[in-house]
């Protein structure tokens, strides 16, 4: 990936600089927010932006939003050493994808990364089938033998990432990053919450059992909708 980094400390940039060009992404690096909405806004197409969100100049959700307001896309991960609901709002409120508190691991921060990449990538279908099972992401429409099924968005959210791989174990984490706006910190156990609910919705009232529980990782949805 090519990736933005805009962080004014300068140790910090450089650590992560090195790090995510030996993982093989290409880095670019700002220390300030006028040099980083400058790259942010002419400097692209980037795969990724890390944006500190106190900066010396404009500020990371200041950039964020300008990048928005622009009709940018890009995936923005937010990093900040405040702590709070009302700065993680601020920065998700500007546009931001994610968010991640200082100090975090490396590990953590690459995987979150990896996350905004998958969801940028893949394509929304317009709809998703198992055997009878129907769903429209989009439209938030669920169906099963032409009976119509009242799901939450977060619901579909989670149904839409199991039918999406048909057959195939997904990790509760998996679902955490491509559901949740900002999943870091949220105990991957809720998901457990969702798929209850999901099976008293789409399979207890037909007589199925189409997500499956995979011990040790996550669910699976049954190709052919159980």
């Amino acid at each position: 990936m090519r990736i933005l980094v805009v962080e004014d400390e300068e140790n910090l940039a450089e650590s992560l600089r090195q790090g995510l060009s030996a993982e093989g992404h290409r880095v670019e690096v700002a220390h300030d927010g006028h040099r980083g909405l400058e790259l942010a806004l002419t400097g692209g197409p980037y795969d990724a932006v890390l944006l500190d969100l106190m900066l010396p100049g404009p500020g990371g959700a200041e950039i964020c939003a300008r990048m928005r307001a622009h009709g940018d896309p890009t995936p923005v991960l937010m990093l900040t050493a405040r702590d709070g609901e009302h700065d993680e709002a601020e920065g998700l409120d500007a546009g931001a994808d994610d968010y991640l508190t200082k100090p975090f691991s490396f590990l953590v921060l690459a995987a979150r990364l990896r996350a905004l990449a998958r969801r940028a990538a893949a394509p929304e279908p317009t709809e998703l089938r198992a055997g009878d099972l129907f769903l429209d992401p989009l439209d938030r429409r669920c169906r099963r033998g032409g009976q119509d099924i009242e799901l939450t968005a977060r619901e579909v959210g989670v149904l839409a990432c199991l039918m999406r791989r048909p057959g195939r174990a997904v990790a509760k984490q998996d679902v955490l990053d491509e559901v949740w706006d900002a999943p870091h910190g949220i105990d991957p156990n809720i998901v457990e919450v969702y798929v209850s609910s999901l099976r008293k919705k789409v399979d207890a009232p037909f007589g199925r059992r189409s997500i499956l529980t995979v011990h040790g990782t996550g669910y699976r949805m049954a190709p052919d909708g159980g």
